[in-house]
């Protein structure tokens, strides 16, 4: 088999909601460079299927006669005949209507969704969707591919999708990979705990070494992915006029947040004002120069700041009185002052001024040092604006975007109609061409968005709760403790990874890493409660008959075998076991060699894996960070990177050599059975 190239590896990642591929590793792996929506719709002919949805319009197809008229600019000749122009005039009454046909793809009316929580329930659909995702990116014929198969895939729906990309398509070589093995490629950990929050389902698995842990899996946990907080939300806002768009827009916006376990929900609507205009707070005494600010003080009836004549902080008004030792013109006239007498009280009384000037000065300079109160954050806000589009047809909307109900409503209660700015003459240029031709690209469907704003109270900070978060939790502390190995659980307590957009509502993985630590961890102090308080130097005596009494041996009166005790002393002192079974020391040196034996695996145990049931420590796994692309997407969709990484060794480095993949002739002389010998 001649060898694969980078340029001709095909990876696909099928999900419940988005399918993502990709044709050829780039040097940088990169995300996913194609992304559908995970649906099909019936086509006209039945057991077939389009990606799109298509739609029949009836279009009116101009007359030849009115054509002609629109060409001739209306004028028609003299010399007509009373038949030509009757048989106009018909031509005319009979307008011919065509049938046309549209691709839609904003709509998912009518759409056939074949994955459901992770599993196939339409095979037939969900063989379209895969031939079209070939199709769209048209590989050559010597093309490996990858498919990521999900947690909740069977051993037969594994032969059932080998069967149907070796016969469809030819492939030479095919490669089944498990989407939590996928995301430790990418993490680059061998051991690890992956919770994946999909769509409508959530997925917790534990891998040890690369391999992944069957036994205890939590497989697709129904209602814990962001349709059951999608749902959540519609039940707390549906009596307040909300939909369920209104609600998933709710759920992806920035107000919508997870609040930590213990955390008490905000009940004071004070909010903290943050100047966002210092010069029209030093003019006007407005924090902002946007609508609904406060009015300014001239509106108000008071005088305007600012410097110059009629303000408040500026020079007083020519009609002021005119102070001691001044004349009208401002000047200090010392001669009088020497006259009156007063000189000594004119002084002072200028050095007070000149003194409450400076604490002025001062105290002006102290403010605007001062740092600026901050606003509220989400947290502690009770009511917060959700800007969302709804989507209405233009039948019922005039040019402005509004129902002509809601015009009649603006009639009905006395408000002045506007009246229409007249056009200037365009000299017979349709200027509006353009701008009709835009509105029908973007209106296939005969509808628009309209940008509306609603309040939402402290219902947007519920949106996990209902124990969607404990459910997981829950999972989590199932499948680590179904781990064969002890002594890997407490690395698999601190290697958790969090991704799937389910996840990317904001607070969620911070939430769900409380939770646990509140579930599950326990104090360093608890953990060594029972062993803190005895002596290093001993130990837990056991039941091997050390300290038993042993009948003494009767002397021997036979001759002395010459041995040297000390040398003997010195012999068994380092190994036991070389002493003679005669020795009345024999016994009691073996048993100290077993407690000692004893105590050193019970230190060894103790220092690699602590305690099997509950952690002493709980943290997330971090993304390598020499991923420069995907930093800004996230680790969200983590699988396809580790599934790129996966192929280049696979298919590129290995070539075949670790059965990391099944070829053609393995499938020739297995059938689809042979991929439980190949996939990852």
């Amino acid at each position: 088999m001649p060898p694969f190239k980078d340029e001709h590896v095909l990876i696909i990642a099928p999900g419940s909601q988005t399918t993502l591929a990709q044709l050829g590793l780039p040097e940088s792996f990169t995300p996913a460079r194609l992304r559908i929506s995970t649906r099909m719709f019936p086509a006209e002919k039945k057991g077939e299927w389009e990606q799109l949805k298509v739609r029949e319009k009836k279009v009116t197809k101009p007359s030849i006669t009115d054509t002609i008229t629109k060409q001739t600019g209306g004028d028609v000749a003299m010399g007509d005949s009373a038949g030509d122009m009757s048989m106009e005039r018909a031509t005319r009454d009979e307008a011919e209507e065509d049938i046309i046909y549209e691709e839609d793809p904003t709509t998912d009316d009518g759409a056939v969704f074949p994955l459901k929580d992770g599993k196939v329930v339409n095979w037939s659909c969900f063989f379209a969707l895969l031939t079209h995702v070939y199709n769209t990116l048209s590989p050559p014929f010597h093309t490996p591919i990858l498919v990521i198969a999900q947690p909740a895939w069977t051993e037969q729906d594994h032969e059932t999708l080998t069967q149907f990309f070796f016969e469809k398509f030819k492939t030479p070589a095919f490669c089944l990979m498990d989407s939590a093995l996928a995301v430790c490629y990418a993490f680059g950990v061998p051991t690890a705990t992956i919770i994946d929050v999909g769509h409508g389902k959530c997925d917790v698995t534990a891998v040890n070494d690369f391999l992944v842990n069957d036994v205890g899996r939590g497989i697709a946990l129904g209602g814990c992915g962001g349709e059951g907080m999608t749902l959540r939300l519609l039940s707390l806002l549906e009596p307040k006029g909300f939909t369920r768009d209104m609600c998933e827009q709710l759920k992806r916006s920035s107000i919508c947040e997870v609040l930590s376990p213990g955390t008490d929900l905000p009940t004071g609507t004070a909010s903290v004002e943050t100047v966002t205009n210092p010069a029209a707070a030093a003019s006007t005494g407005a924090i902002g120069s946007g609508l609904g600010q406060r009015a300014s003080i001239a509106a108000q009836g008071g005088a305007p700041r600012g410097p110059g004549l009629d303000t408040d902080v500026g020079e007083e008004d020519q009609a002021r009185e005119i102070k001691d030792g001044e004349d009208n013109d401002g000047v200090l006239d010392v001669a009088s002052i020497v006259v009156s007498g007063k000189t000594s009280e004119f002084l002072a009384k200028k050095e007070k001024e000149k003194a409450e000037k400076a604490a002025a000065k001062k105290a002006a300079a102290d403010a605007a040092a001062a740092p600026k109160p901050a606003r509220l954050p989400n947290s502690r806000r009770e009511k917060a604006t959700l800007h969302y589009e709804e989507r209405r047809p233009l039948e019922g909307l005039n040019g402005n975007g509004k129902r002509s109900a809601e015009l009649d409503d603006d009639q009905a209660s006395g408000e002045p109609k506007r009246q229409k700015t007249p056009e200037p003459a365009n000299d017979g240029v349709d200027v509006s061409a353009p701008v009709r031709k835009e509105e029908r690209r973007r209106n296939r469907d005969n509808s628009t968005f309209v940008r509306k704003d609603v309040e939402v109270g402290v219902e947007r900070f519920q949106v996990a709760d209902g124990g969607i978060l404990g459910q997981i939790a829950d999972s989590v502390h199932q499948s680590i403790l179904s781990v064969p190995e002890i002594n890997k659980r407490s690395e698999l307590w601190d290697s958790l990874i969090i991704l799937g957009n389910g996840s990317k509502v904001r607070g969620f993985k911070e939430a769900l890493l409380a939770t646990l630590q509140t579930k599950y961890l326990i104090s360093p102090s608890s953990a060594t409660i029972f062993t803190s308080e005895l002596p290093s130097n001993i130990s837990t005596p056991l039941a091997t008959g050390a300290n038993t009494p042993q009948p003494q041996a009767v002397p021997s009166h036979h001759a002395p075998s010459g041995v040297n005790p000390l040398l003997l002393a010195a012999t068994t002192a380092s190994n036991p076991t070389l002493a003679p079974p005669g020795n009345p020391h024999h016994q009691h040196l073996q048993s100290q060699l077993q407690l000692q034996q004893y105590h050193q695996n019970q230190q060894l145990q103790h220092s690699s894996h602590g305690h099997g049931q509950t952690p002493a420590s709980i943290k997330v796994a971090r993304m390598p960070e020499y991923f420069s692309e995907w930093k800004e997407v996230g680790t969200e969709e983590a699988a396809f990177l580790g599934a790129q990484v996966a192929a280049k060794v696979v298919f590129v480095v290995d070539q075949g050599f670790s059965k990391g993949f099944m070829g053609r002739a393995e499938y020739n002389e297995l059938g689809p059975q042979g991929i439980h010998e190949s996939c990852l």
